[in-house]
């Protein structure tokens, strides 16, 4: 059964220990910052910090709340990055979504191609990177680091349904509650998120696009163009990436 995360920001409390956990599994440096008035921090996300919480001041009834997201790859199945790479760099594995870092250019589609923002490339046009649902746990039978290290219990990881149906249950929970605008983000998507969120508000107030699409891609251009970016045209020939896209299309075909 394909896996999945439910964040529900409801239990979130900004500690931010997944970012943390995230940073020390993957051995991911520190960044340089300063002291912007908020706990919040770093500014973004980047090639060095793949998960992060955010944090939204917003008011109703005359009272000022906070809303928390824990910001990642969300290992979308119709994914953005994948459907306009021009190497085959980003691909689906299983469920989730990864960057070859052997094939990656460095051109930014896929940069540019994801709603959510979370693929960074590295300094100086270095290659995409971004969340890897931490696969190496996963496929050891381990939960991902930030799930692992979540205190109150606001990240949960399992069965994808299970999740949905967990969530589900959250969201009517909320409702009856004092939060009528509850709702479960990710079920359907783009396809279906491997990131799925209990919100307890609208998408937007949490800094979700409400309706994400995927992007289109005009193959033959974007290869030209991803090349000369590159300025790997005349290293790497152009039916070498052709070859790999049939082959992994044909292997992918056969599972």
């Amino acid at each position: 059964m394909a896996k999945a995360m439910l964040i529900d920001t409801y239990k979130c409390m900004a500690c931010r220990g997944c970012q943390v956990a995230c940073k020390a599994w993957n051995d991911l440096p520190a960044e340089t910052t300063v002291n912007r008035g908020t706990y919040e921090n770093p500014p973004a996300l980047s090639e060095k910090t793949w998960t992060r919480v955010e944090f939204r001041e917003v008011e109703a009834g005359g009272e000022v709340a906070w809303l928390f997201r824990k910001h990642q790859c969300m290992h979308c199945t119709q994914a953005s990055c994948v459907s306009v790479c021009p190497t085959g760099a980003a691909m689906h594995h299983g469920e989730f979504v990864l960057i070859d870092q052997a094939q990656c250019i460095g051109c930014g589609y896929c940069v540019q191609a994801c709603p959510f923002d979370a693929v960074h490339l590295g300094e100086p046009k270095g290659t995409a990177r971004k969340c890897t649902f931490c696969l190496d746990r996963v496929t050891d039978g381990y939960e991902p680091a930030c799930a692992k290290a979540c205190p109150p219990g606001a990240i949960q990881f399992g069965d994808r349904g299970e999740l949905i149906a967990t969530g589900k249950g959250r969201v009517g929970e909320l409702r009856a509650n004092g939060h009528p605008n509850a709702r479960l983000y990710g079920e359907t998507e783009l396809g279906g998120l491997h990131q799925l969120y209990v919100l307890t508000d609208k998408a937007a107030a949490f800094g979700l696009p409400e309706a994400p699409r995927v992007a289109t891609r005009n193959v033959l251009g974007q290869w030209l163009s991803g090349f000369v970016t590159a300025g790997v045209l005349a290293a790497l020939p152009f039916w070498l990436v052709i070859k790999r896209r049939q082959e992994m299309a044909s292997s992918r075909g056969g599972e």
